[in-house]
């Protein structure tokens, strides 16, 4: 049974299914090719100041940039295990449940009846970790029902499921 989630604003009695933990594993992956980047970027002050091409440019200021992005990017490797352990979904008879955010909470409800189509996503390190992203495009281009971390074999069965409950409340209209 899937550990419920104790947010204020979570329906009662609904049991939250917990998306894969392969997805902490996407984000540090995610995180760490940008980290790169930016320490890469951060570090050609550095460089030029400590080989004396640019002797002018201030060392506390060369020194503190990468220190900031090792900061940052340390503190985001921190949170990343405990957002994903707060995103789950519910399916329910007339609608599908999302939830997800540490300091600020969020359960979005798409009804089944105003799905238009489902997309399924696989970007390469998902593909690599076989992982999923699932989009809810509604009738509403404000809705951003995205779901990210779902074993492929759990998001194509969802996206099945979902389509034929969809299909089934616009018959009825």
């Amino acid at each position: 049974m899937p550990k419920s989630h104790s947010s204020l604003i979570d329906p009662v009695g609904v049991n939250f299914l917990p998306v894969s933990k392969k997805l902490i594993t996407a984000r540090f992956i995610s995180a760490g090719i940008g980290a790169f980047i930016f320490l890469a970027i951060t570090m050609v002050p550095l460089i030029l100041h400590l080989i004396g091409v640019w002797a002018g440019y201030p060392a506390w200021l060369a020194w503190a940039a990468p220190a900031v992005v090792v900061v940052i990017v340390g503190w985001e490797m921190l949170l990343i295990p405990r957002q994903v352990r707060a995103i789950g979904y519910a399916e329910r008879d007339e609608d599908l449940l999302i939830r997800g955010g540490i300091l600020f909470h969020r359960v979005m409800v798409v009804p089944y009846g105003r799905m238009q189509y489902v997309d399924v996503t696989m970007g390469p390190i998902e593909r690599m970790l076989g992982l999923s992203t699932i989009h809810l495009h509604t009738a509403s281009p404000g809705t951003n029902a995205l779901l990210n971390g779902l074993p492929a074999a759990e998001a194509a069965r969802l996206r099945e499921q979902l389509t034929a409950r969809g299909e089934a409340k616009l018959a009825g209209l």
